[in-house]
């Protein structure tokens, strides 16, 4: 089983993004999938998850500038990110959750991707 996420790069403050996290090996259809994110020097923390028959959840901190979706067909998940700022600059990481919803917390999610890099210059 692999995550890969892909999709991050440098933009300024204000500008978007696309994340997407690719899976192999298995179906994850029945699951509820999640993003985290980890700034330098800081935990990983919940950005937003989607459940398998799409109930969505988010941070406070990207409510409203962020949309998680899913293809169940390519197996892939996404984050569009829209009105960047600064303090979203962080490593982000799909990753599986346990059961057919999502998860705020770490431990419940299994399958994690490798994270890709996202920076937001102001």
């Amino acid at each position: 089983v692999q995550l890969q996420a892909s999709g991050g790069g440098l933009v300024q403050a204000g500008g978007s993004l696309r994340l997407s996290c690719a899976a192999s090996g298995r179906t994850f259809s029945n699951n509820g999938m999640g993003w985290f994110r980890q700034a330098l020097g800081k935990d990983c923390v919940f950005v937003a998850g989607i459940g398998y028959r799409g109930p969505t959840s988010y941070a406070d901190a990207v409510k409203g500038r962020f949309t998680i979706s899913r293809d169940f067909a390519k197996n892939t998940l996404y984050l569009q990110m829209n009105n960047l700022k600064p303090d979203d600059t962080a490593i982000y990481y799909c990753a599986t959750a346990r059961g057919s919803l999502p998860s705020s917390q770490l431990g419940g999610y299994t399958y994690w991707g490798q994270g890709t890099l996202v920076t937001v210059s102001s």
